[in-house]
């Protein structure tokens, strides 16, 4: 039994792994043009923005899941309800926290504005959730990532 053989030719691991990257590298080109940021390290980590990363990894692995073990795997199904949970969390929760960061952030900076208390030098993090469109486009890398990859001799799934 060799692990380390097993985990690189995981198929289902691999797409999800790269879904996850290319989303990550469409998020830092994206924030370098849209937002003229050039903090590649808070981009290339960081949380939000376009595409959704996580949205891209869980339906890489469903979809390589359903394409290497079947849609009527177990496999399947349980990454199929867990991308659903990852992306109502991404849209619901997630961005309700965000929205909710924004108003505390001003709250907490209009107060100690018209005080004389020291002022507070570390805000709550406005960028932790995602706009229905970037999961949408974070599906749509996932979701094409299996594929891509199916066509790679080593990952080959079609025969």
């Amino acid at each position: 039994m060799n692990v380390i053989k097993d985990l690189i030719f995981n198929f289902p691991l691999i797409c999800a792994g790269t879904g996850w990257f290319l989303a990550q590298m469409l998020k830092v080109a994206t924030g370098i043009f849209r937002e003229r940021t050039f903090n590649v390290v808070e981009l290339l980590f960081g949380t939000g923005g376009m595409p959704s990363s996580h949205t891209a990894a869980v339906t890489s692995l469903t979809v390589a899941c359903g394409l290497s073990q079947g849609f009527s795997s177990a496999a399947f199904a349980v990454s199929c309800l867990l991308t659903l949970i990852v992306m109502r969390d991404a849209t619901g929760v997630r961005r309700e926290a965000g929205e909710q960061a924004k108003v505390l952030n001003r709250i907490v900076e209009d107060l100690f504005k018209s005080t004389d208390h020291e002022d507070i030098n570390r805000n709550l993090k406005e960028l932790v959730g995602h706009t229905p469109l970037q999961v949408f486009v974070g599906f749509i890398v996932g979701f094409a990532i299996p594929f891509v990859m199916g066509l790679i001799p080593v990952y080959g799934i079609y025969g």
